[in-house]
């Protein structure tokens, strides 16, 4: 096939289906290819399963010059940011060192994207570029561990969270690696229901696609430093005893202060009592344990430190806001966390727009037509 009948055919298919959700992905220097990759290729997936083409995308970057990944791969970008495109969503890729990275051409761009009431989005550390361009405040932001205590400190207006990613408005973010993958499955079931999500979950061999509620595993020691050795000791020891927990001052023997201190170390660095952090490790062990393993409820509640099933079933609702039982069925709350829906279906419309280049998206949807899985999943709009 040359080149040309694939752009005719590619329209054509674009014409059959009506308009996709088109989504630009802006390419900071040094980004994280695995981030880029998690984010795209469900949406490749999405299309390839529905047998038409719901999600299109492009890759930018400011000059529309090449850009290189963090592992040194060189990505040629479809577009620069100075031609216009019909675009639904906007997502920054950032990767190593974003604060060298953002310039005054991107936060610019990135404002007038707002102006024009795109979504906004970001992978592993390009909520930085979103937060610099004053576009994250008052919004739940996930951003890479690395990056959660110098943030917070230059932007103290976002309220940062270390769930894996959030979905907060017109705003969504996820913290990198393989997060962005679970964020666009979400997106993609509550758009297209949660058989599509489940089809592409399957492809990838994913076996749990994990929701707002999974939080990063962030390593105590880079929240604090080195500057609070026995709050990391106590904090080490709870960790280590969850199945039978340890009296609160009995934790504070251990490191030689009172009880008093312990509280008030808590306070000040982890914003909350030492009780209420040891139930929330045990809590979030426990639902590891209900979405990873086969134990019973009951078992899940003795290994995790909690008398009775029902104490337990009432902590973990109060926290996670589903009981036990919901967690490990599937049931989820699909509605946005300020209330309704969170995010918009766009209409169809018939063409793409003549003066866009042709995007990748439709290329893959072609190749893809001789695939047993094309169209193998019927959409629910």
């Amino acid at each position: 096939m040359m080149a040309s009948d694939l752009t005719k055919d590619t329209k054509a298919a674009a014409g059959r289906s009506g308009t996709p959700q088109t989504l630009g992905f802006l390419l900071l220097d040094n980004f994280t290819l695995i981030s880029l990759a998690s984010a795209i290729e469900p949406l490749r997936m999405a299309n390839q399963l529905a047998g038409r083409e719901l999600y299109r995308w492009y890759t930018l970057t400011q000059d529309g010059s090449p850009v290189r990944a963090s592992d040194g791969l060189q990505v040629t970008p479809d577009a620069s940011t100075t031609i216009p495109l019909s675009l639904d969503w906007v997502v920054v890729c950032g990767g190593v060192a974003p604060q060298h990275s953002i310039s005054r051409e991107h936060v610019q761009w990135l404002q007038s994207q707002s102006r024009q009431l795109r979504r906004l989005g970001a992978v592993c550390t390009g909520s930085w570029a979103l937060a610099k361009a004053g576009l994250l405040d008052h919004y739940e932001t996930s951003i890479h561990w690395e990056c959660l205590a110098s943030m917070q400190e230059a932007f103290p207006k976002v309220a940062l969270t270390t769930r894996l990613f959030s979905i907060d408005r017109d705003r969504f973010t996820a913290s990198g690696g393989t997060a962005p993958l679970d964020m666009m499955l979400n997106l993609i079931g509550h758009d297209h229901g949660r058989e599509l999500a489940a089809g592409i979950s399957e492809m990838f061999i994913y076996d749990r696609v994990r929701n707002e509620q999974d939080q990063q595993r962030v390593p105590l020691k880079h929240v604090l430093g080195t500057t609070q050795p026995k709050l990391l000791e106590i904090v080490a020891l709870m960790e280590s005893n969850l199945e039978e927990p340890i009296e609160l001052d009995e934790l504070a023997s251990y490191v030689n202060v009172s009880r008093r201190q312990l509280e008030r170390l808590f306070q000040k660095y982890l914003h909350c009592s030492p009780s209420r952090y040891y139930l929330k490790l045990r809590l979030v062990r426990a639902r590891q344990l209900l979405k990873q393993t086969s134990l019973s409820i009951i078992e899940v509640a003795s290994v995790c430190g909690f008398v009775s099933t029902p104490h337990f079933s009432k902590c973990y609702r109060e926290y996670f806001g589903v009981p036990p039982r919901d967690e490990r069925s599937g049931v989820q709350n699909r509605q946005g966390r300020h209330g309704g829906a969170p995010y918009a279906t766009k209409s169809w419309a018939a063409e793409p727009a003549a003066n866009e280049p042709v995007s990748s998206a439709l290329l893959a949807l072609v190749h893809a037509q001789g695939e047993p899985t094309f169209a193998s999943v019927p959409l629910v709009n």
